[in-house]
Order: structure tokens, then C-alpha cells, then sequence
């Protein structure tokens, strides 16, 4: 049966029109596991020496086995914003004379081959043999290897409990973050001393073998965890009950202000409010507003007058940068019903700028204190939210064109790369450096106001020629109206 579930998945994965259109995708991801492999062979190989020369007096497998602690708590916080929850497509397979204990062993098998399970050993192997030829014996390099492969296991199934608790509620990285702080804190602050009883539990293991029960008993515990939460939930019919909450709706009657648009202006933002991935567009604002306060304050960045265009770009276009990268993709799941609509999807488009221009503005007026650090840095946010107006939105719309990745709106935001491809890779340098390299321009050679009004004008012509841009911008998307719809309705 594991034998079939492998060969359903393989298919699955090479016939789906995902894999055959993301392949630049995937080459590219191959490159980084293959970095990220090396860097660990690197770090098995030389760390030893390293120990050994930063503590000559002690023994480096000791000094190593206290420093876990960080390791196995970093381990997990990477698990859980990079490494996917294990699926397969099982709903088929529930109406069909199969064993839903036999499904659930495969599913939770198949985290257990993760690519974040082998990545460790590049760097555990390396370091078991060192000690072996630095004549700690092989006992005791296998045991310590044998631990560091359970231990791997052990956060793998936490991660797995963590992440499917935590996908339940509103803000779902903030479990996660709690419990991470919460660990670090006591323990820097020594109120439990968690990295000195895991160093003395992996020395007593190493001393003596039969301790390696233990953690074996609970990589045992949390796999039934992780049995048990997800049997309850394998039913055809699981999925599909709602949640009952109490509804609120509002007519947003001065969205009518805006004329023809306004339909469409009403329909983001209520997606913009209802949804849990397009929300944190909104949240986001708040990091984007204190982003400036890790430059303006430090003295290092004194006199670099071209970075403040950066900030403000950041600042004043964070909605534009976050929202506007995903459109068309957020509607993906409508996208289809919405084309067959008697609609001008010139109107459509409009109400996406309206709302990025709206965003912008807000922005900068909400950044208006920063004036505090200096008057230079009020007229280049000025300056950056002209330029966002005129020029970063029309980039943002004709990069939606080339969208072609669906979005699940319910699902969490953070670390969520769903809907993201090459373009939304892309689509950043002319976002962020390209203004930054037009202000430096007139800036090095004439002056800080030369720079500054060098934006303004090229923002303003922008804002000028808005319905022959628009236009532009509106047969891009007609002539990728059919494939779009095609490619929305591929499951990414």
C-alpha cells in the first residue's frame, strides 16, 4: 500500500501544470537545498577545531552539547515558517477499502524523510567521525549521533502539533513566537536552565546508553500525538464543516463616492477584512510605519542621505508592495465567475490603484513625525509617495499580468509562500533600488534637492498620463485573461 501512495504522489506531482510551468522555480530551490547542504558540511567539518581553539581548556563535545539548546529551538522555528505540513491528496482515498490508519502512518512517514530531517545529519555525520579520530571512540561518536537523529525527530512531530494548533487560530505564527520567546527568556534569564539539563541529558546518554530510552519513549509520545489529533480529523466530510460565528456586514456607502469603481473598491476591501492572508496586508502597515526607526536614530546611517529613499519607498509603499504583488491572484478563487461578468476590467484595475494610491497617502501622513530626525527625511518620504503614486503602482499592476499562481485566502500569512513566483521575485528591485538609483543620479552630482525633485517629476508624469498607462496596463491583462483563468484553476 506505501508502495501505491508513493507511486500516486509521483505522478500527481510531475503531471500537475504547477510543476511544469514553476520548473525555473524548482531548479532554483534544488541550488539552495544544494547551498544549504554544503554550509552544514562545512560547519560538521570545522567545527571541532573551531571548539578546540576557542576553548583549550575544555572539552569541545561538552561545549557543543550546551549550545544545543539554541540549535534544537532554532531548528523549530525554521520548521515551522519554512517546512510544510506533510499532505496528500486523501479524500479519493477515504471512500475506498484502505485503512485510515494506514494513510495516517504514510502521511506522518513522509514528514519524517523531510528535507529539514537530513539537513542536520550533512553537519551531525561530519563531526561524529571527527570524533572518532580524535579518539573519543565509536561507542560514544554513535551514540551522540544516534541522540541527534531523535532529537530530530522529536521536533519534527512538535512542529507538526504546533503548526496544525496553531493554523486554528487568528494570528498563527504568534504560538509559535510565544513559546520560542517564552523558552529563550527562561533560560537566558536562568530561571530554567533548559540548556544545561539538555547538555547533562545527552552526557548521561553518552555515558550510558540506556538513557537513549527515554528520548525514544517521547518521539514515541508525540507520534501518537500526532496520530490521534489527525485520525479525528480523517473524515471525507471533515474539511468541510464551517464554523459558526456571527456575520457583520457594512454597506461602506462612502465607498460610492468613487463612481463606477466602487463595487469593485467595496469588494477588496471586505476581502481585504474577512480573509486571514490578505488581512495581514493591513497589519503589516505598522511594521512598514516603524521601519524607519532602525535607521533614523542610529548615527551610522548620518549623512547617507540616499538611504532615507529607500526607507521611504519602504514606508510609504509597504500596502503596495505587500497587497498590490498579489493581484490578480487574490480573487483567484472567484477569478473565473468575475471574467464572465459584464464588467470593464479597466474599472477593475482602477479600484486596485485607488486603494494602493489611498494606502500611500495614509502612509506618508502617518510618517509625518519622523520630521523629528530631520526635514530632509519629511521632504523624501514626500517625494517617495509621489514616486509610489505615480510610477511603483503602474509596476506593480503590469507585474500582475504575468501572475499566474493561485492563492487560498484562509489560509495564514506568515511564511506562506503560496501565489509566489518568479515574478513576485522579481518585481522588487524596480520596486525598491530603481528609485533609490534615480535619486543618486542628480544627488551626486548636483544636490539633495536636485534628487528629491528628480522623484517628484517622475512621479508626477506618471500621474499625468494615468489613463494612457492604464490603457497599457488594461490590454497586458486582456491578452492573459484566458490563461490566467487557466492557470487559476490549477491547486498550486
Amino acid at each position: 500500500m506505501i508502495k501505491h501512495f508513493i507511486n500516486f504522489e509521483w505522478k500527481q506531482f510531475f503531471r500537475s501544470s504547477y510543476w511544469q510551468k514553476s520548473i525555473g522555480l524548482n531548479i532554483l530551490m534544488a541550488f539552495l537545498a544544494l547551498y544549504f547542504m554544503l554550509t552544514f558540511l562545512a560547519l560538521g567539518i570545522s567545527l571541532f577545531p573551531i571548539l578546540d581553539d576557542q576553548f583549550p581548556d575544555s572539552d569541545p563535545l561538552l561545549i557543543l552539547n550546551g549550545f544545543l539548546f539554541y540549535w534544537f529551538l532554532a531548528d523549530l522555528l525554521m520548521r515551522f515558517f519554512l517546512q510544510k505540513l506533510p499532505v496528500m491528496n486523501i479524500k479519493p482515498l477515504l471512500v475506498l477499502p484502505v485503512k485510515r490508519s494506514k494513510i495516517l502512518h504514510y502521511v506522518l512517514g513522509k514528514s519524517a524523510v523531510s528535507f529539514f530531517n537530513f539537513l542536520p545529519l550533512f553537519a551531525v555525520i561530519p563531526f561524529g567521525i571527527t570524533l572518532i579520530f580524535e579518539e573519543y571512540g565509536t561507542k560514544t561518536a554513535l551514540v551522540w549521533m544516534v541522540a541527534m537523529v531523535i532529537f530530530t525527530l522529536i521536533i519534527n512531530f512538535l512542529n507538526i502539533i504546533i503548526e496544525s494548533r496553531s493554523a486554528e487560530t487568528e494570528f498563527s505564527f504568534l504560538p509559535i513566537v510565544l513559546i520560542a520567546s517564552g523558552l529563550f527568556a527562561l533560560n537566558y534569564f536562568e530561571v530554567v536552565s533548559f540548556s544545561t539539563l539538555l547538555a547533562n541529558s545527552i552526557n548521561a546518554i553518552d555515558a550510558n546508553p540506556v538513557f537513549m530510552l527515554i528520548p525514544l519513549a517521547i518521539l514515541g509520545f508525540v507520534y501518537y500525538l500526532n496520530y490521534t489529533f489527525l485520525m479525528k480529523k480523517l473524515y471525507v466530510d471533515g474539511s468541510l464543516k464551517a464554523k459558526t460565528q456571527a456575520a457583520s456586514t457594512s454597506d461602506m456607502a462612502w465607498t460610492r463616492r468613487f463612481g463606477t469603481i466602487a463595487p469593485f473598491l467595496q469588494l477588496d476591501l471586505k476581502l481585504l477584512w474577512r480573509n486571514k492572508r490578505p488581512r495581514s496586508s493591513i497589519f503589516i502597515l505598522i511594521i512598514g510605519l516603524g521601519y524607519g526607526l532602525f535607521f533614523y536614530p542610529n548615527p551610522i546611517y548620518n549623512g547617507l542621505e540616499w538611504l532615507y529613499v529607500f526607507v521611504g519607498i519602504f514606508v510609504t509603499g509597504i500596502f503596495i508592495i505587500n497587497f498590490g504583488q498579489f493581484i490578480p491572484a487574490w480573487d483567484s478563487g472567484y477569478y473565473k465567475l468575475l471574467m464572465s461578468q459584464n464588467i470593464k476590467y479597466k474599472e477593475y484595475l482602477n479600484s486596485k490603484f485607488t486603494l494602493m494610491v489611498m494606502s500611500s497617502i495614509i502612509m506618508f501622513v502617518l510618517s509625518i513625525p519622523y520630521v523629528y530626525f530631520g526635514w530632509k527625511i519629511l521632504l523624501v518620504h514626500f517625494a517617495a509617495m509621489v514616486y509610489n503614486v505615480g510610477v511603483n503602482t503602474y509596476i506593480i499592476l503590469l507585474a500582475g499580468s504575468f501572475n499566474r499562481k493561485k492563492i487560498d485566502l484562509s489560509q495564514r500569512a506568515a511564511f506562506n509562500y503560496q501565489g509566489t513566483g518568479a515574478v513576485q521575485w522579481l518585481v522588487g528591485f524596480p520596486l525598491l533600488f530603481v528609485p533609490v538609483g534615480l535619486f543618486f543620479a542628480p544627488y551626486k552630482f548636483i544636490g539633495f534637492e536636485a534628487g528629491v525633485a528628480f522623484l517628484i517629476i517622475l512621479g508626477a508624469i506618471g500621474i499625468v498620463f494615468h489613463q494612457k498607462i492604464m490603457r497599457f496596463i488594461v490590454s497586458k491583462y486582456l491578452n492573459s485573461k484566458y490563461k490566467m483563468i487557466n492557470a487559476f484553476e490549477q491547486d498550486n
